[in-house]
């Protein structure tokens, strides 16, 4: 049976990129995310160019629901070899005037629902010397240039996520290399072609980025590597 790449926070742009770059290298592509029929087109889109794909509905902010996912993409496809987290959360874009659970549900999908797909795909990943490929984003960085970006673009509570999701890279890569699964983060600075935030000026290529993500599982020696 084919290892199984879970590709978490699917969508336009980068996630489409890394199913279809794994899923040419013969990996089963387990697709997640809120919206059913955006999932199923990708299916359908990746079982045409020839890979073996199904569709996850999931609320990557739920715990739980994170934890019967991996069962249900392990019963369904094959072990988990790879975890690709490329969701994040929206909320606290002004952490000046937001309610306490707008930021709390940005760090449940950029966090806990990270630590609960690893945790449940653990045995997996160790059997298959897997990896967790995170997208990160440069909004996560301690320079002052960034801080007032965050806070021009009312995206305060994104920030804060992606800032803890780095530093979680950074811990789960030193905690799980002895064990034989990498775990590293690609950070994305600019706008990606064909994502949610681009109007028309994205500069990145998403299948770019994805070749970026293949690269680093393959060498499995970075933690973090910058993509402009």
């Amino acid at each position: 049976m084919a290892k199984t790449i879970l590709v978490c926070g699917y969508g336009p742009g980068i996630s489409s990129a890394v199913a279809r770059r794994f899923g040419r290298e013969g990996y089963a592509v387990a697709l997640v995310g809120r919206t059913a029929e955006r999932l199923d087109a990708g299916v359908d889109a990746l079982t045409k160019a020839g890979a073996v794909a199904k569709a996850f509905p999931c609320d990557l902010s739920d715990v739980d629901a994170v934890r019967k996912l991996v069962t249900d993409a392990r019963a369904g496809l094959g072990p988990i070899g790879v975890v690709h987290w490329n969701a994040y959360g929206h909320g606290g874009g002004d952490l000046t005037t937001a309610k306490p659970g707008e930021l709390r549900g940005v760090l449940d999908v950029s966090v806990h629902g990270l630590i609960a797909a690893v945790q449940e795909a653990l045995p997996d990943l160790k059997s298959e010397k897997g990896s967790v490929l995170v997208t990160g984003g440069g909004f996560a960085y301690y320079e002052a240039a960034i801080d007032a970006m965050a806070v021009q673009y009312g995206a305060m509570g994104l920030a804060v996520g992606k800032a803890a999701q780095h530093k979680l890279v950074g811990l789960l890569h030193h905690k799980l290399r002895g064990e034989g699964v990498y775990v590293g983060e690609v950070t994305v600075l600019g706008i990606v072609k064909g994502s949610a935030f681009d109007r028309g000026q994205g500069s990145l290529e998403p299948d770019a980025i994805a070749e970026k993500f293949w690269d680093i599982q393959k060498r499995r020696e970075d933690v973090w590597v910058k993509f402009t």
